[in-house]
């Protein structure tokens, strides 16, 4: 089934996307809240990256999104700009945004990630349901970039749960996640310099309650199975493939595990197998 993308029905699928958004969101904010300036200096698994640094990071691409989705033009423009700029300096434009953050007293690097995360949901909402916006990797349309920036949130809230010792409870949006994750196989291929697949691989993953998620043929030769928190760890990288029950039949998704990669961008350093960064 499919839906006018400027129809009701889109603009439901991107409602709810947005109120899962904001709950992801609110999970990570209830985390960090409390935190003494201490708390925020704590490190994470991330190399080089502190508390402080996971959320200035969010701000920072929440930023950059709100303005591809406001303004497509000036974002095309200013990322440019800016990128140019930091990368003529011998500066990573990632590494500078979250170093900038976390220099930031907590309760204004707090406050403005907030402010940020709420402006983006607006921009997403109004934004037209069939225009394909500006990014750093593929342009995507609005539900999709809100879906990007629930698995950044996800991931990047693993993180701080990591560096305190939390353990989060899994919920349903993981499936966001884990679609994400599917839809992007091709992507790692050819971030590794190898040709997308060809050959359809069929992935089954067994939601926190017990439902199976399923995406492909059925009848696929090629296969991925495992819980759906193993796969989500495992497609943003904040988990060794070593380390998660995830079982892969056939050459193509015995290939793709090791390289599998749910964000734009380089690929990521991941972990060690046995928990090390």
């Amino acid at each position: 089934m499919t839906t006018d993308p400027k129809g009701p029905g889109a603009r439901d699928v991107l409602a709810g996307l947005l109120d899962d958004l904001r709950a992801e969101s609110a999970v990570l904010d209830g985390l960090v809240a409390g935190l003494e300036p201490a708390g925020w200096a704590a490190d994470t698994p991330a190399h080089g990256w502190t508390i402080a640094h996971q959320i200035a990071h969010l701000a920072w691409t929440d930023d950059w999104a709100e303005l591809s989705a406001r303004d497509p033009g000036a974002f095309t423009a200013e990322s440019g700009r800016v990128f140019g700029e930091l990368v003529a300096a011998g500066a990573d434009p990632v590494e500078d945004g979250a170093a900038r953050g976390a220099a930031e007293e907590p309760a204004k690097l707090l406050d403005r990630w907030r402010a940020g995360r709420e402006r983006l949901a607006a921009a997403l909402a109004a934004a037209p349901g069939d225009a394909r916006l500006p990014w750093f990797g593929p342009p995507m349309k609005a539900p999709s970039m809100a879906t990007a920036r629930l698995m950044e949130t996800w991931a990047h809230g693993q993180d701080v749960a990591d560096a305190l010792g939390v353990v989060r409870e899994p919920t349903a949006r993981l499936r966001h996640v884990a679609h994400l994750g599917v839809r992007t196989a091709g992507f790692a291929f050819s971030l590794h310099g190898r040709p997308a697949p060809t050959d359809p691989i069929r992935v089954e993953l067994t939601a926190p309650d017990g439902e199976l998620w399923t995406w492909g043929p059925a009848d696929a030769a090629d296969r991925v199975t495992g819980p759906a928190l193993d796969f989500c760890l495992l497609v943003t990288q904040r988990r060794h493939r070593d380390d998660l029950a995830l079982t892969a039949t056939g050459g193509t998704a015995t290939a793709w595990l090791p390289i599998a990669q749910a964000f734009a961008g380089a690929p990521g350093r991941g972990r060690k197998a046995g928990g090390g960064q």
